[in-house]
């Protein structure tokens, strides 16, 4: 089944990029097909090819894979949206695909679906009370919850308690959406009559078809406490940065019971709490204050719900939510990866060429992940931001081989924390030559002297000629232009090396025959075309 896309495409001066979007259920099959990349982008696929097209991806795991010679995207690994993602909805991964000559640069997300593969569950076989029979008609008691990987339709919809006389079952939803449930007391509990109440609660998703999940609640009948503790609040709610020290208070949570004596008497216990989040809290049980136990990372976990119960001697108990934000500091410093240079460059790019793609990115949030990126020297270079967390090099103005042949380039990027941190990278970049410089001889004319009577061959002097360019373009070679002398070609009486510029005398000369010879050589270069230049001898 092919994946549902959106797609974005947009170009601009120097490269291109372009953004698509498709959706597909988890747990795909591996080569089934996501999308068609080569059509959704107006490309072909011999493009892809010539253009040794690639998946840059941030995933440990390549969940996708480019078959270049159709032009399609498939499922490389399976996909299990709980693990990619857990609770977070809408759940996508995004990658991005480079392609050279010309160089562009697109960006695919792939948008997970959820479907309905796992039932609501309970941590314990068992959920234990004991309960007084004094307790007034109307208390409430905090059942345990389940837990759905699932989300939205497929994640848990209800709870349904096994029908009796004494409990009635109310629902809740706390403030992050999550489902939970409480028994309230319908009728007075009689010890004498029935001192244990054996219950089920099933816990029910929304899927298609239905899934759920059981759990045993056995209740125990107790004497005389007949006042449960009380939180003072309805809810807790509290703050604690990242970089927060072992021992740290977070919030102290406070009940009270109408009972004296040891009937009066609350502790304070965590209640469905699992072994990672209670390597990270402390609950003293007799004040009720919460201090940091571990370490808390913000770019792992951004927030914590806690439940409390107070619990008084006579195993009465109320519960409460603590919800825990933790605060973003800016410990992570910008991490730049250069996707994609060229070097050399000739010196006659036009401006605006692309020189390297460069992927930039920060683990922090807000204005503390927020990252401007830049070159710290004044060169003929700009930085341009393409599509999030991407920036092109471009060419800014002319260059010129002759006056500066290498750059080293520093990219910095930095973020907006207080204070800002700072990643660079050093890119070196060489120019390459072109043949833009015609040989210039080191006289406008040159004059020179010969006995007569010479021998044939003698040399008489020589020209030089220098070419600024490098290499084959600023190879000199030496010419005689077809002149004439006394109606003559000049070759008839003087002769050039081509690559000395020596200039031999070609017969024996007679001062009463010829008293002065004029010609002209021509220095021409190795180029393609060539360029060259004349001097008078």
């Amino acid at each position: 089944m092919m994946g549902k896309r959106q797609n974005l495409i947009f170009r601009a001066r120097g490269n291109a990029s372009g953004q698509i979007r498709y959706s597909v259920p988890e747990e795909m099959k591996q080569g089934s097909l996501i999308g068609n990349v080569a059509h959704d982008l107006g490309l072909d696929a011999q493009r892809l090819r010539s253009g040794r097209a690639r998946i840059v991806t941030r995933q440990s795991i390549q969940y996708t894979e480019l078959k270049t010679d159709k032009g399609i995207l498939v499922v490389n690994e399976r996909i299990d949206r709980e693990k990619l993602c857990g609770d977070v909805t809408p759940c996508s991964f995004s990658f991005e695909v480079i392609l050279e000559n010309p160089m562009e640069l697109h960006r695919i997300t792939v948008e997970i679906t959820d479907i309905n593969d796992n039932s609501p569950t309970f941590r314990n076989a068992d959920i234990k009370f004991e309960i007084s029979e004094s307790v007034a008609v109307g208390s409430r008691f905090l059942l345990d919850t389940a837990e759905d990987a699932d989300v939205g339709d497929n994640g848990l919809q209800k709870y349904i308690l096994s029908p009796n006389e004494i409990f009635d079952l109310k629902q809740h939803s706390s403030p992050d959406g999550r489902k939970y449930a409480e028994m309230i007391l319908l009728k007075p509990l009689d010890r004498e009559t029935e001192p244990r109440l054996s219950l089920k609660l099933i816990a029910v998703d929304g899927g298609n078809p239905l899934r759920s999940g059981t759990v045993n609640v056995h209740v125990t009948v107790l004497d005389a406490n007949d006042n449960p503790p009380i939180f003072n609040k309805p809810f807790y709610r509290a703050t604690v940065s990242e970089n927060a020290v072992k021992g740290t208070l977070i919030t102290t949570v406070n009940a009270s019971d109408a009972d004296v004596g040891s009937n009066g008497l609350v502790t304070y216990r965590f209640a469905k709490m699992t072994p990672e989040i209670a390597d990270i809290f402390k609950l003293d049980e007799v004040s009720g204050s919460i201090t940091l136990k571990g370490q808390i990372d913000y770019e792992k976990e951004k927030k914590y719900e806690l439940t409390i119960e107070a619990v008084d001697q006579g195993g009465l108990t109320d519960s409460n939510k603590v919800l825990i934000e933790v605060t973003d500091i800016n410990d992570n410093a910008p991490v730049i990866n250069v996707m994609s240079f060229s070097s050399p460059v000739p010196e006659n790019s036009p401006l605006g060429t692309t020189v390297a793609i460069i992927n930039v990115i920060d683990a922090d949030s807000d204005q503390n992940g927020q990252i401007t990126c830049a070159i710290d020297q004044v060169l003929p270079f700009k930085i341009k931001s393409t599509i999030t967390n991407y920036y092109a090099l471009l060419t800014d103005s002319y260059l010129d081989r002759e006056v500066i042949s290498e750059y080293n380039i520093t990219v910095r990027a930095s973020d907006f924390g207080l204070p800002s941190l700072s990643n660079m990278t050093i890119l070196r970049l060489k120019i390459s030559d072109v043949n833009d410089n015609n040989p210039l001889f080191k006289e406008t004319s040159y004059v020179a002297q010969i006995m007569e009577n010479n021998s044939p061959g003698t040399s008489i002097f020589s020209v030089m000629a220098h070419d600024r360019d490098w290499n084959q373009n600023a190879r000199v070679s030496y010419f005689l232009e077809e002149t004439r002398i006394n109606g003559n070609p000049s070759s008839a009486y003087v002769s050039i090396n081509s690559e000395t510029g020596v200039i031999y005398a070609v017969r024996s000369f007679d001062y009463e025959q010829i008293k002065q010879l004029e010609f002209v050589v021509r220095a021409q270069d190795g180029g393609s075309p060539p360029l060259s230049s004349n001097v008078t001898v």
